[in-house]
């Protein structure tokens, strides 16, 4: 059954733990342009005393705990990309072809993350064929159907810094979407909602993200953003898109909304009269000056192939049931926290979950 509070709560572990590495590294490395001169100074990277690296896990637990302390939520998942060799790779070579390989350092503190995690008592999920964001988006859709067994719809909140995700916002999900720094996050907060964000009791440096926020901020509705990058492509992703129309995406999707419809216009437009109105009207009437009709139809293909690539799965196999995902911010939990922390020397961190602890439910 149900229970009185509940706010299911997805994480973007890999985002996570990337971010808070990068933003904790020593600038002789993060500054450093040469892959082996940037090795010579791993030993400044902050370690334990038998050599464990910790500057990203020091971070990514202070962000767990805030969480956890602030939103009180009644289930906790955080997903993980274990490959790049997923699904999206077997339909297009080149995705994410162009990305560096993952530094050592960071590549042992994605593992000890996860024990951490796992010894905390939370659900880590991660797939040999899927990527974390299918895995969120999917268990998004099982803990919501599963509540609405109950005659519940909760409203679930995913932390990412991926604008691949903004898809998944609705009525009933909302993005707390990660920002380089918290002035960023309180102006985007104070333009869109007149509060800081301090107010409205948001994850540090994070901006809350609405299906009318979506359309605001960035031009399309939530399920328009994998058209969107159909158009546009991904840069970060190597995802194509088609070159030469990033300009007329959003006209184009605001006026006929999807590749599709855009696509099923062109169609209709079969002989050059039919173009060349075609043209006028998006000339006149959506403002684009430059007509994308040639590299559309040139590119229709890739085109459907990124969009595609950009649509997060939402009924992939998770091998978990909507209980299992669920938390008790207890006292229970603050031992099992600080019992994760020990071999890691997360000292600072553990005082603070005890002096938490003490105001916490047995």
């Amino acid at each position: 059954m149900s229970t009185p509070h509940c706010k299911p709560v997805f994480i973007d572990a890999s985002a996570l733990l990337v971010s808070s590495y990068y933003g904790n590294l020593p600038k002789s490395i993060l500054y450093e342009k040469d892959p082996e001169k940037k090795k010579e100074h791993y030993g400044e990277i902050l370690h334990t005393k038998d050599g464990h690296y910790t500057n990203a896990v020091i971070p990514m637990v202070s962000v767990i705990l805030k969480i956890l302390e602030t939103q009180q939520p009644s289930h906790l998942l955080f997903a993980f990309d274990r490959t790049r060799d997923t699904f999206r790779r077997k339909k297009f070579e080149g995705y994410k072809a162009q990305r560096a390989e993952t530094p050592e350092p960071l590549k042992q503190q994605f593992v000890s993350m996860e024990e951490f995690l796992k010894t905390a008592g939370f659900a880590v999920l991660s797939s040999d064929t899927y990527e974390a964001d299918d895995i969120v988006g999917s268990g998004v859709s099982m803990v919501q159907k599963a509540l609405a067994k109950d005659g519940a719809c909760p409203t679930c909140y995913i932390w990412t810094k991926d604008h691949d995700y903004l898809q998944l916002v609705s009525d009933t999900c909302r993005i707390w979407l990660a920002q380089t720094a918290q002035d960023k996050a309180d102006a985007l907060n104070f333009a869109h909602y007149g509060m800081a964000s301090s107010e409205m009791n948001l994850p540090d440096k994070t901006f809350l993200v609405t299906p009318a926020v979506c359309r605001r901020e960035y031009g399309v509705a939530p399920s328009q953003i994998p058209d969107l990058k159909g158009i546009q492509g991904d840069p970060s992703d190597n995802i194509p898109g088609v070159k030469g129309v990033s300009s007329a995406a959003i006209p184009l999707l605001q006026e006929y909304g999807s590749l599709e419809e855009i696509y099923a216009a062109l169609d209709d437009a079969a002989d050059k009269a039919g173009e060349n109105a075609l043209k006028a009207f998006w000339k006149e009437d959506l403002r684009i000056t430059r007509s994308p009709a040639k590299a559309l139809r040139e590119n229709r293909e890739t085109a459907f192939l990124s969009k595609d690539l950009a649509t997060i799965r939402r009924d992939c196999p998770l091998g978990v049931t909507e209980e299992d995902l669920r938390i008790r911010v207890n006292r229970a939990l603050a031992e099992n926290l600080q019992k994760a922390m020990e071999p890691l020397e997360l000292k600072k961190l553990s005082q603070r979950v005890a002096a938490w602890e003490k105001t916490l439910p047995a």
